[in-house]
């Protein structure tokens, strides 16, 4: 059952309206792309590519200490309070096995397509000191997640990195015998094509500036793999369900997020035909935008509380 949120969660460092003076004195450029909107707020242009990497420059090295960080303009740049919120739902569904937020690295996580921008291990170490392997098919979004983790080398024993030499499979080539995870999370591609992911776009910018663009500008960029995937979001975690089987007893909580409200039917069908012994749906919310994590396990209750 879904859990109903509204806003950030509650330990989200971005709950409050940004403070721009504080953002750009990390990162100067930033105060070329802030103006005062109609309703006399200091923002950006979030469909300027360059404002919105800019931003999270400023977010990673204020909030997280991350220093030098950056991507390609062919890379998806993601927005971090979103990004971070699924981070502490994970936390909270670690907690159920213990009394408190479990912290250090004890925790050890599994980021599925973790991109060029390497978010979700940078925001999972900064903010509970888990131990992250962060995975991806393309070659060339590795090599720059390598750049960022060169740049921040007190991350280098925290964070790794492992191709995925076949786009076929999802943990196969990546769990190894001997490998244990608390939890995997993914952030999988939504769209079903390329021209489906640019529709796609074209509506968010429209959403953004209030009036029609000429041509959709991906926002926020992105790969083909990042966007899109044949079959779309229901294909990818339908696969990502079907062969997480075969790792039941390798990672405590699987984990994914789920855009299209109407995909949870058929996933959660399909987890109880593979004999998934808890499922979980969490809402949640970041603006007008609502997107929910999905979470199933095959390890028995009792088993649950040793694991970390």
């Amino acid at each position: 059952m879904a859990t109903e949120k509204s806003s950030l969660h509650t330990r989200n460092l971005h709950r409050n309206p940004y403070d721009f003076d504080q953002l750009i004195s990390c990162v100067p450029e930033l105060k070329h792309y802030v103006f005062v909107n109609a309703y006399e707020t200091r923002t950006i242009n979030f469909s300027l590519p360059k404002a919105v990497k800019l931003l999270n420059q400023a977010l990673l090295l204020h909030f997280y200490h991350i220093k030098n960080w950056d991507i390609p303009e062919t890379n998806l740049c993601p927005p971090i309070p979103g990004r971070v919120d699924y981070i502490h739902y994970i936390a909270d569904l670690i907690a159920e096995q213990q009394p408190e937020t479990p912290t250090g690295t004890s925790v050890s996580g599994l980021d599925i397509g973790t991109g060029a921008n390497l978010v979700y291990p940078l925001l999972a170490h900064r903010s509970y000191g888990w131990k992250m392997l962060g995975t991806d098919i393309n070659q060339g979004s590795l090599e720059n997640a390598q750049l960022i983790l060169d740049h921040n080398p007190d991350l280098s024993l925290a964070i790794q990195l492992k191709k995925q030499p076949d786009p076929n499979h999802i943990f196969k080539n990546i769990i190894e015998s001997g490998d244990r995870f608390t939890f995997s999370m993914c952030n999988p591609p939504f769209h079903d094509s390329e021209e489906s992911a640019m529709k796609g776009n074209l509506r968010k910018t429209k959403n953004i500036n209030k009036s029609k663009p000429k041509k959709p500008l991906l926002n926020f960029g992105g790969q083909q793999s990042e966007l899109w995937c044949e079959g779309g979001e229901i294909a990818f975690i339908s696969k990502m369900i079907e062969e997480s089987v075969q790792y039941s007893s390798q990672v405590l909580w699987f984990t994914c997020l789920v855009s299209k409200k109407d995909n949870l039917y058929k996933l959660n069908t399909l987890l109880k035909k593979v004999k998934a012994l808890d499922i979980k749906t969490i809402d949640m919310a970041q603006g007008q935008k609502v997107s929910r994590m999905l979470a199933w396990t095959f390890v028995p209750q009792k088993e649950r509380k040793g694991w970390i």
